[in-house]
């Protein structure tokens, strides 16, 4: 059986659209007809699916949001002792967006063929990432699937709270500099052209800010138009070079890391990711060196990236993990201690569950510490520029008074 997305008009002429279940195009029209409706297109919702990630370029086809909620009730349902296909179902059931309901219903046809829920998953890479997919089939071969899916909501979940923090504590920051750029852009379009063509006439030298703010209003006024496209073509190739040049990306994140603040959260954000994703993969029952290596996929920068992989390469040798990872020097002491005693306890899933709990901690407080120290640098940096724009006004006036007086 599989799941069809149609598009129908019902016997007052409104139309409608939404996913069924059928064996075939032709069932799937019988079946709404007996709803007294009208097909109009009736399309395999895996294939309305591929045209979909073909459309959104790559981003993600359901939110984390979503597929924090669509995991939750899988585990629940699992945990309640329902099949496989019928938790698929009543998960359908409940998603209100049809884009999921289709991708949930696709799924659970490939399940319907005799493949696994994993196979399923790992048709559509733009929703389900290698770590779900992976814990995902682990959970399958160990029997645990249902407490896997467990682990799993709890990280999408603890990662959607924490984007949400991030987006929410940026909104304030976003709209100070909003509201000082347009003070300025009013100050340097209205307020300094008047005072331009009162000076003209004065007949005497200008102060040296005075001819600055001048130069800098003139210019905009004539090339603001040519430095806007030349920023945004910019952007565009900057963003190209780092998609399709490896050498090019791996040195601007090697740059990022140097940078004071910016550089710190970038390392305990990738290093606790791969922490977090090592624990589960490993309480699923995924083995070491395997875990090692999609934990790592998951590392965004480049140079961390490459410092892991070659970390389980020496543990592949024969190293231990702890030590291993310590000579990446990424790592804060504190995780490299848990690891450590978690090999020699043979509590190693707890201990990285300790260590990726420890640096998340860490994280919160540095995005407060960076805000905290972002908002006063923000007003400080606009309070100086409407300062040197009044001074620039107000100079020439002050000389005036002392000259005719």
């Amino acid at each position: 059986m599989g799941a069809f997305q149609y598009n129908a008009i019902d016997s007052q002429g409104a139309s409608r659209k939404g996913i069924i279940e059928a064996d075939s195009p032709k069932e799937a029209r019988r079946l709404l007809r007996e709803q007294g409706l009208t097909p109009i297109e009736i399309q395999l919702a895996q294939q309305k699916m591929s045209n979909f990630k073909i459309k959104a370029f790559g981003k993600p086809s359901i939110s984390t949001k979503e597929l924090a909620l669509m995991t939750r009730q899988l585990a629940t349902l699992l945990t309640a002792g329902l099949p496989l296909e019928e938790v698929l179902a009543a998960v359908a059931e409940q998603t209100e967006k049809q884009r999921t309901k289709g991708l949930i219903l696709s799924v659970r046809s490939k399940v319907l063929e005799g493949h696994s829920l994993a196979a399923g998953f790992r048709d559509y890479p733009e929703a389900f990432s290698p770590l779900y997919c992976s814990t995902v089939e682990a959970g399958e071969k160990s029997g645990h699937l249902d407490i896997v899916l467990q682990r799993l909501a709890d990280y999408t979940e603890q990662q959607f709270h924490m984007r949400q923090k991030i987006q929410q504590a940026l909104i304030y920051p976003s709209v100070m500099i909003f509201v000082a750029l347009g003070i300025l852009g009013f100050l340097l379009e209205y307020v300094v052209p008047k005072m331009i063509a009162v000076y003209s006439n004065i007949g005497q030298a200008l102060p040296g800010m005075t001819v600055v703010l001048i130069a800098i209003s003139t210019n905009l006024k004539s090339l603001g138009l040519y430095i806007f496209i030349a920023i945004i073509v910019s952007v565009f190739f900057f963003r190209r070079r780092m998609k399709n040049n490896l050498a090019f990306r791996t040195q601007i994140h090697r740059l990022l890391l140097r940078i004071p603040l910016i550089g710190n959260a970038i390392k305990v954000a990738n290093t606790a990711r791969f922490s977090r994703t090592f624990a589960i993969l490993s309480s699923a029952g995924v083995p070491v060196l395997e875990a090692m290596s999609i934990s790592s996929r998951l590392i965004t920068n480049l140079p961390i990236r490459t410092s892991v992989e070659e970390a389980a390469n020496r543990v592949r040798e024969g190293a231990n993990i702890s030590s291993s990872l310590k000579q990446t020097k990424y790592f804060p002491p504190m995780s490299i201690h848990l690891i450590s005693s978690g090999e020699s306890s043979g509590q190693l899933e707890n201990m990285l569950e300790r260590a990726a709990n420890n640096q998340d901690g860490e994280i919160t407080r540095l995005i407060e510490t960076t805000l905290a120290l972002f908002e006063p640098a923000i007003i400080l940096v606009m309070g100086a520029m409407v300062l040197f724009i009044v001074l620039a006004i107000l100079l020439p006036i002050f000389q005036l008074d002392q000259f005719t007086g």
